[in-house]
C-alpha cells in the first residue's frame, strides 16, 4: 500500500464496468494495509430514514432517503455526520465529517437533525470493501481517479450530478484523460 486513500474521494473512471460502481463516487472511510472501506456516496435509494428505522427509532419525518453505501453488508446502516459531538474519540474522515461510531451515535444524530440547523447526515445501507491490495490493483489498471473528499459533495443536494461534478474537475486537472463531448456533433 503506498498511502491511506481515507478521506479521499474515489471516482468510478469510464472504464469501470462493474455495475455495482458504474459512475460511482466513494469515500474512502478506511484504508490500511489488510483492508479498504468506502461509502459510495451519490446513490439514493427511494427509501426513507423513517420507513427504514421505523421498527427501531420514533423518528421525525425529515425526506432524508437511505443511500446505497455499496455492495457489501447491505443490511448493514452506517450514518455519516458532521459533528464530533457525539463522540469525542472519532476522528473526522475528512474536515468536519464523521462516520457514526456506534449505535447510540447513529440514533442520537437521526433524532437531533430536527432540532440542529447545522447538523447534517446521510445514511447508507450496506459499504463498498475491498480486500488487501484489491483496491491498489484496481488504482493501477485505471479503474479510479482519487482525489480529496469534501463534505460539501458529500451532502450535495442532488447526488446524481456528483459524479459528473467530479470527472469534470478531473478531466480539467489531467488534460490528457479524454473528454466526452455532451453534444456528440463535437467529437
Amino acid at each position: 500500500m503506498s498511502e491511506s486513500l481515507r478521506g479521499r474521494f474515489l471516482i468510478a473512471s469510464c472504464r469501470l464496468r462493474d455495475p455495482n460502481f458504474f459512475k460511482s463516487v466513494v469515500l474512502i472511510v478506511e484504508h490500511n494495509d489488510e483492508c479498504a472501506m468506502g461509502l459510495v456516496i451519490n446513490r439514493p435509494s427511494s427509501v426513507s430514514v423513517e420507513n427504514a428505522l421505523s421498527g427501531h427509532f420514533d423518528l421525525p419525518t425529515t425526506g432524508e432517503l437511505i443511500h446505497c453505501g455499496g455492495p457489501v453488508e447491505a443490511d448493514t446502516y452506517f450514518v455519516l455526520h458532521n459533528t464530533s459531538e457525539f463522540d469525542d474519540s472519532e476522528n473526522p474522515v475528512c474536515g468536519d465529517l464523521y462516520v457514526g461510531s456506534s449505535p447510540a451515535v447513529f440514533e442520537e444524530v437521526v433524532r437531533r437533525v430536527s432540532d440542529s440547523a447545522d447538523l447534517k447526515f446521510r445514511v447508507y445501507s450496506g459499504c463498498a470493501g475491498w480486500g488487501a491490495g484489491q483496491l491498489d490493483g484496481e488504482l493501477a489498471r485505471g479503474d479510479w481517479f482519487t482525489i480529496p473528499a469534501s463534505e460539501e459533495l458529500v451532502f450535495h443536494e442532488d447526488p446524481y450530478v456528483v459524479w459528473d461534478l467530479l470527472m469534470h474537475h478531473v478531466y480539467e486537472a489531467n488534460r490528457l484523460v479524454p473528454h466526452s463531448a455532451k453534444n456528440p456533433e463535437w467529437n
